[in-house]
């Protein structure tokens, strides 16, 4: 059902079993899922693709251009996957031509109320970004990844997946996977243990994953000690993905 207020551009593309609100706005090329609800006065602008079983609440703004003074104008675009839920007041922008020329979000995420994901981020799956928590330009953000409230992340962090950011903190280097960061300058505090206990990882793998922290995120290991761990990771995949991520941070790592 569309309420007779909202207004929809001739461009857009609506699945017919979409809901859209009171005085709701979709704006442009936007593409619009199957069983999507669109409430009073949310915005959606495109270029823009919205995929399935979405959830978008009042007073959010979907795929309005970029904060970045550098653009001006160039086409770029916004992905959201499916079954995501976005509540009042969040913002999603489009990307930059710089960056890619695209955000995207996946499937299963959470943007609470006042939420932001800046231009040309990446955010995958399963993801939380709890009431007021704010991607910058460029930020990844791996799967089940937790952003607590007023949490930020700097212009180009990486955050690993199954990583968990405290409320309030300030993230300016890249997170290691399944590792705990908090604090006004966060600091890696400990491994994610409940949150990977919850999503089935074995006892024995996060015993493995929490030496892994101690000795390469805390204190940097020593060649042998590496050595050790790549081994081990043959036949462990998370343990193969902390090492990978720690190699190629380019911003370097929380500690």
């Amino acid at each position: 059902m569309i309420h007779p207020s909202a207004i929809i551009s001739d461009e857009a593309r609506l699945h017919e079993s979409v809901q859209v609100g009171p005085f709701a706005i979709i704006e442009g090329e936007v593409e619009i899922g199957a069983n999507t609800v669109i409430e009073s006065h949310a915005v959606i602008k495109g270029p823009c693709r919205i995929g399935t079983d979405n959830h978008i609440f009042s007073h959010a703004v979907v795929g309005e251009v970029p904060q970045d003074l550098k653009f001006a104008g160039e086409r770029t675009f916004l992905e959201i996957g499916d079954r995501n839920r976005i509540r009042e007041f969040s913002t999603i922008h489009r990307g930059t031509a710089g960056g890619g020329g695209l955000t995207r979000l996946g499937s299963d995420i959470l943007v609470m109320a006042y939420a932001h994901v800046a231009h040309d981020c990446l955010v995958g799956d399963h993801v939380i970004l709890a009431n007021a928590a704010s991607l910058a330009g460029h930020v990844e953000v791996g799967e089940h990844a937790i952003f607590g409230g007023f949490a930020v992340a700097h212009q180009f962090c990486h955050i690993g997946s199954h990583a968990f950011i405290g409320g309030f903190s300030k993230v300016s280097k890249d997170v290691v996977p399944f590792v705990m960061a908090d604090g006004a300058r966060a600091r890696a505090i400990g491994l994610n243990k409940e949150g990977m206990k919850r999503r089935g990882f074995s006892p024995e793998t996060i015993t493995l994953l929490n030496r892994c922290f101690r000795q390469l995120v805390k204190r940097q290991g020593d060649d042998l000690v590496w050595t050790e761990f790549e081994q081990a990771a043959e036949t462990e995949p998370a343990l193969a993905e902390m090492l990978d991520f720690i190699r190629e941070s380019e911003r370097g790592i929380t500690r």
